[in-house]
């Protein structure tokens, strides 16, 4: 049966939404063979048969030549088997065409419901690859819609045919910021799941991947490899704490970090709404990385524990015991999570004492 018309509106969808002719084809032929065995009960092998060079489309039944018939759908008997050939023998399989005017009435009440659907898995699979190869990577969104409820964000990432839509949790955003909408908001792309209504994009602006794609983007020398980010402790909204090492002595990973005139992390403090970075150098040596997270505080002696277990006791000055713990103790916890030590800090006085 021709069918110039669905062949063209393959090819119009490649053209212009990038769909494989091949893969709506093989929806459109999944359709079909299942319509038609709805329609005939125990009816099991339908063949579409797909001629691309003509525009064709031909629908057969098989069945297989036995001596006596048990299942009519799937059988047919030696002596109806001759009359359409003598070279069939038992165990032939012969297929029957389907007639043209039943062919064309399933092809008609399935054909545009088919297209429709596969174009929506088509496009759903695309958009899919299309962020699945952008995880761990930053986004850029404009916000649509706030609910009032919950406080979740909607945004619309992407443009085009690769757009879609995802949902900022209250538990991803940044606390003590204000988003309205129509604002273009930069989001951590952490995840990107398969559902039944399409690809759920997770994102969010809380992640410490935000932090070190930020300054990816700030730094070429973060960008080249030359800066290496080793480590970073984040608590979103107020304070980070991140540790970079260079590969090139000649290239002070920190200067290179904060920039000319501190340009460089000011523009990424100003993306976080003012969140604090300190940016500390990373050593091999246990105690020199530790003693340099706990700035601004200055170290006297860091003690490593005895039995080999990540534990340490840090001795500070007595009058900068609390600018080492930090206010609710954010410096020494945040420092802590940086170098993967748990941290006992003591005053001097202390020491003396000992």
């Amino acid at each position: 049966m021709k069918c110039d018309e669905i062949f063209a509106a393959l090819a119009m969808l490649e053209k212009e939404r990038g769909i494989s002719q091949t893969f709506m084809m093989d929806k459109i032929v999944q359709a079909l063979t299942t319509a038609y065995k709805r329609d005939h009960e125990g009816v099991e092998n339908v063949i579409v048969d797909v001629d691309e060079a003509k525009r064709d489309l031909k629908m057969y039944v098989q069945k297989e030549v036995v001596e006596e018939v048990e299942n009519p759908g799937t059988q047919m008997s030696l002596e109806d088997a001759k009359k359409l050939s003598a070279k069939y023998e038992v165990g032939s399989i012969v297929n029957l065409p389907v007639d043209n005017v039943e062919f064309g009435r399933i092809a008609a009440g399935n054909g545009k419901q088919v297209i429709i659907q596969g174009l929506r898995e088509a496009e759903s699979g695309m958009v899919y690859e299309e962020y699945n190869s952008k995880q761990h990577e930053i986004l850029t969104g404009v916000v649509t819609r706030i609910d009032p409820r919950n406080g979740s964000v909607a945004l619309r990432i992407g443009t085009g045919a690769e757009a879609t839509d995802a949902i900022l949790t209250a538990g991803e955003q940044v606390k003590g910021e204000t988003l309205v909408e129509g604002q273009r908001i930069k989001v951590y792309l952490v995840d990107v799941r398969r559902q039944s209504r399409g690809p759920q994009v997770v994102i969010s602006r809380t992640h410490p991947g935000l932090v070190k794609r930020l300054f990816e983007l700030e730094v070429p020398e973060i960008y080249d490899g030359t800066v290496e980010i080793r480590s970073i402790a984040r608590e979103a909204g107020s304070r980070t704490k991140m540790a970079v090492w260079s590969n090139d002595a000649n290239v002070d990973p920190i200067g290179a970090c904060v920039g000319p005139r501190g340009q460089r992390v000011n523009n990424i403090v100003e993306e976080l709404r003012g969140e604090k970075i300190d940016i500390i150098k990373y050593s091999d040596d246990p105690a020199e990385y530790i003693a340099a997270a706990l700035a601004p505080a200055d170290v006297v002696e860091v003690r490593m524990a005895d039995d080999g277990s990540k534990a340490c006791r840090v001795i500070v000055p007595d009058d900068q015991l609390s600018l080492a713990i930090g206010k609710e103790g954010q410096n020494a916890r945040l420092a802590a999570r940086l170098v993967g030590y748990k941290i006992d800090i003591k005053p001097k006085s202390y020491k003396d004492e000992e």
